[in-house]
């Protein structure tokens, strides 16, 4: 009961189906002329109930006598012609099936044959199913036949065939059969067939190619059979087709999901920060709050120091900076260690525009939300970090905002900070990120700098935090980024 009602709500949360879906459903079991099935009028109550969860209008019919069937089919192809050329046609058979001068005859529960001559005046032809779906001019349809179990008639003369014969599939046609032709398939041990419990099962697996779906019940079937049977199908489908789509993104939502993907890759605490910049409410904004700290601990444990440039001179006076790194590095890590709003707090007290102030309001309202959620829920402390490594040696020369940059990849000589961060990226700006969404763009696509913004990005370089980053390739190479640390260490004059 509990997989069932997990079915379910799975299933009231997808969106519906574009298409009209349109299934013919028949289970035949109790015969009276000829050897019952256990197992066909439960497996087609199972299928029907598939179906139906899957935003299919199911006609399902139990112990069908050859008027009911015939009657059925005709209504069906009505309907098929009615939905037009996107409709999507299944048909599924379980019961007695048998194949006589390569024609394959479904068995309704009313047949009573002595002669094989007389199976197409008793039988209900497969063909009549495939006539009626080709009419309809509709794109996909599936036919599903679990009706191999045995012969029924193997007394008769020229009725000696066992299973079906394969039919050849018109265009926009899948055929399943439950096993190879010519061959049996089981009615099975349990309430269902092995070849309709696997397909009941794998139905409900998300953005499934149908191709896909029947190959896993193929496996399934002989593994449970231990060889004994295996499914066969054969297609003529000219467009994709899933049972059960999942969650279908809008243009802008795939963009996100795509940078998001990106992000990920890089493990770079300032392109986390920029995600979350760039996507405030987006989908991913707590997986990248949560990676924003986990990456934020990996560079404070490092302690790695910044790649000290190749020409040095003489140490340059220093500017009066109220922040001091070391300062703010471990006042952070309190409040990261004890995951309190307060010692948050005091940092953003102590450092307002601190390279981690972001950060840390980002921080305070998760808490606050995880709070108002759960009163009773305690903080979540953390691993106390590692001593800050030493600052580097400064260079011997100063970067200011409004003037050409003198130093670094010949990409962002001769231009100044602002022209660079609003000209189109070199590099990728996050690795791995399709070039569509980078290459000829304008940084300013995605993010609106102002000389504040572009300052507080700056100062992050400017810590002992940002070893790594410094190390690592930007959208002008790390050249830049080392331009902007300067300015920052000028105090982003």
């Amino acid at each position: 009961m509990r997989t069932v009602f997990a079915i379910i709500m799975l299933l009231a949360t997808l969106p519906a189906a574009a298409e009209e879906r349109i299934a013919l459903v028949i289970g035949n079991a109790q015969y009276a002329q000829v050897a019952s099935l256990d197992n066909a009028s439960n497996d087609a109550g199972l299928i029907a109930g598939r179906l139906r969860a899957l935003d299919f209008d199911v006609t399902l019919l139990t112990d069908a006598t050859e008027v009911d069937m015939k009657r059925a089919v005709a209504q069906f192809g009505r309907d098929l012609r009615a939905g037009g050329e996107d409709a999507v046609g299944l048909f599924y058979y379980a019961g007695h099936g048998v194949q006589s001068f390569g024609a394959n005859y479904l068995v309704p529960v009313d047949a009573s044959l002595t002669v094989a001559a007389d199976l197409d005046l008793v039988g209900v032809e497969a063909s009549t199913v495939l006539r009626q779906m080709a009419s309809a001019r509709n794109r996909t349809n599936i036919v599903i036949l679990d009706a191999c179990r045995n012969n029924p008639f193997d007394d008769i003369p020229d009725m000696d065939d066992n299973g079906l014969a394969e039919m050849k599939a018109p265009t926009g046609t899948f055929l399943s059969y439950a096993t190879a032709p010519g061959a049996v398939a089981l009615d099975g041990v349990s309430d269902n067939s092995p070849f309709t419990r696997a397909l009941a099962e794998t139905i409900l697996e998300q953005d499934k190619p149908i191709e896909q779906v029947f190959k896993d019940v193929r496996v399934k079937v002989i593994a449970e059979t231990g060889g004994a049977q295996t499914p066969w199908d054969t297609s003529s489908l000219t467009r994709d087709f899933v049972f059960l789509a999942g969650e279908r993104l809008t243009p802008e939502e795939a963009a996100e999901e795509r940078l998001w993907v990106s992000v990920q890759q890089t493990r770079d605490p300032i392109q986390y920060m920029l995600f979350l910049r760039s996507y405030p409410d987006g989908r991913y904004h707590e997986q990248a709050r949560l990676a924003l700290n986990a990456a934020l601990a990996d560079e404070l444990d490092a302690g790695q120091e910044a790649p000290e440039p190749t020409s040095q001179a003489a140490p340059a006076p220093q500017p009066d900076v109220a922040t001091p790194a070391g300062s703010e590095a471990e006042m952070m890590e309190i409040a990261r260690a004890s995951g309190a709003i307060a010692d948050y707090q005091a940092y953003l007290d102590a450092y307002p525009e601190g390279v981690f102030a972001e950060l840390v309001k980002i921080e305070i309202a998760a808490i606050r939300e995880r709070q108002a959620k759960d009163p009773e829920r305690p903080a979540e402390p953390r691993q106390q970090a590692a001593a800050p490594a030493p600052a580097p040696v400064p260079v011997d020369y100063d970067v200011f905002f409004d003037r050409p940059l003198e130093h670094g990849a010949a990409e962002i000589v001769g231009k100044t900070i602002m022209e660079v961060a609003t000209s189109s990226p070199v590099f990728p700006p996050i690795e791995g990120l399709p070039e569509e969404l980078w290459k000829e763009q304008s940084c300013s696509n995605c993010h609106q700098w102002t000389r504040a913004d572009l300052c507080e990005q700056a100062k992050f370089y400017n810590r002992e935090v940002a070893a790594r980053s410094l190390q690592k390739e930007h959208p002008f190479g790390g050249s830049f980024k080392r331009n902007l640390k300067i300015w920052a260490d000028g105090g982003c004059r």
